[in-house]
């Protein structure tokens, strides 16, 4: 494992903190990734190189994609409010292929760099219903990009990491904290102000918050 590389996708939310913290005690070198795709503000960006500096990662990258010029999603169009009551279906925070995107462009720094792992912080339990989060998501694009890449074929097989996909947000946080991850830090919200702090009536604030709850720790999380 020494001197092993890892591109780990990181938002500057709870769970890519964590996955972030995971890679780097399992003893690889981090490359991180953060995207400005559209979102609805930059706080996460703003934490995810604060994130990113604390870690001491290898190299820190922030990919321009402008999603929103396609829109379809409250996170990147503004005509569309962020739900704040529980809704079925997927819901309209949903993001068309973003994570196909993330992943392809870390697939492709991966290559550049000779690494074999993509670390992500994808979850099937305590998450939106986003079908770009599911096991067989996953499974598909790792199949995919040991297809599409010159470093595969030259058998350098890619692995997609995702130590989150079955865990519930309690248990996030618990091996978040068994490292000392600061949670203090990280935005999770759909609708952070400038500052970073969070809206408390969101998805993504309402499962973090229960998270916190199942889990007996205080909530650290900034709120407006």
């Amino acid at each position: 494992m020494k001197n092993k590389k890892a591109i780990v996708l990181l938002s500057g939310g709870l769970d890519s903190t964590t996955v972030l913290a995971l890679a780097k005690s399992s003893g690889f070198q981090c490359y991180t990734m953060s995207f400005d795709y559209g979102q609805r503000h930059r706080s996460e960006l703003n934490q995810a190189q604060k994130i990113a500096s604390s870690f001491g990662v290898v190299g820190h990258k922030v990919f321009n994609i402008d999603l929103a010029s396609f829109g379809g999603s409250a996170l990147t169009d503004g005509s569309i409010g962020v739900p704040e009551v529980l809704s079925e279906g997927i819901p309209v925070t949903y993001v068309p292929a973003r994570n196909t995107v993330f992943l392809s462009l870390a697939l492709a720094w991966a290559e550049v760099l000779g690494s074999a792992d993509i670390f992500i912080g994808v979850n099937a339990v305590d998450y939106s219903g986003y079908p770009d989060c599911r096991p067989e998501y996953i499974d598909a694009f790792e199949r995919m990009a040991n297809l599409a890449t010159k470093s595969a074929i030259d058998g350098c097989v890619m692995t997609i990491h995702t130590p989150l996909i079955a865990l519930t947000k309690a248990e996030i946080l618990q091996k978040g904290m068994a490292l000392e991850v600061d949670y203090s830090q990280t935005v999770s919200c759909y609708q952070a102000d400038s500052d970073g702090r969070a809206c408390g009536k969101c998805d993504s604030c309402r499962l973090r918050k229960q998270g916190f709850a199942d889990a007996n720790l205080e909530d650290v999380t900034r709120y407006l």
